[in-house]
């Protein structure tokens, strides 16, 4: 998972996207609301978690901001406000969840994983393709039961396929999903990646249809293949 985080207390914002990372949700952080709403504009974010203190402009005019130039993204208000007109503002200007300052990591990271799921038509955090099943909050690949060895990328690229099941994933999308613009690798690796983690696959469930090529576009979860 790959979130915007938007906060001018910098401490704060660093300190929690340590936790964040150490669940391998790789955090981009923006202090002010014009740096955070550029960096939405480059990269496809799966969630943005957004505070309303901001130095330049309110997280409301942020939020309003996404939204009004179609950006669907799903948006987490992160504040210290308690206020109940607060919350219900922020909702009604197409926010997704509120939580207030202080937040424990664990309700954060679990609201996270439910909103981009949601985002995604998923209901439930375990995702089941044929033989394969993807548990989203504890990470794990599993066919028939039994762990799939996969390394962290691997995982992260498979995660984004089955959360846009049915859609395809740019190659673009894949290296800002995996190295968020540091040290990006050639394009070609990415047919590299896809290829080690179908051959992992077809061997556990002798199943080659499930990451489909889509020619000059990328690739993509054939779900009716294993359905």
């Amino acid at each position: 998972m790959r979130i915007l985080f938007i906060d001018d207390d910098a401490v704060f914002a660093s300190a929690l996207s340590e936790i964040l990372e150490d669940q391998n949700i790789q955090v981009d952080q923006a202090e002010s609301g014009e740096s955070g709403i550029e960096l939405a504009e480059i990269y496809d974010y799966q969630a943005i978690v957004l505070d309303l203190g901001l130095p330049d402009m309110t997280g409301s005019e942020v939020l309003n901001e996404f939204r009004s130039a179609g950006n669907q993204t799903p948006v987490l208000i992160l504040s210290g406000q308690t206020e109940m007109e607060a919350r219900l503002s922020c909702l009604n200007l197409g926010a997704d969840d509120y939580l207030t300052k202080p937040v424990h990591s664990r309700e954060l990271i679990a609201r996270l994983e439910a909103l981009v799921r949601r985002a995604n038509g998923h209901c439930s955090n375990v995702l089941e393709f044929g033989d394969l099943t993807l548990d989203l909050h504890a990470r794990q690949v599993t066919v028939h039961g039994r762990p799939l060895d996969l390394t962290n990328k691997e995982y992260q690229m498979l995660e984004l396929l089955c959360l846009r099941s049915g859609r395809v994933v740019s190659k673009e999308t894949f290296l800002d999903h995996l190295y968020g613009g540091i040290d990006e690798p050639e394009m070609k690796i990415i047919d590299v990646f896809v290829c080690k983690l179908r051959k992992k696959i077809s061997r556990e469930t002798h199943d080659t249809a499930l990451i489909e090529t889509v020619w000059g576009r990328g690739y993509r979860v054939n779900a009716q293949a294993v359905a």
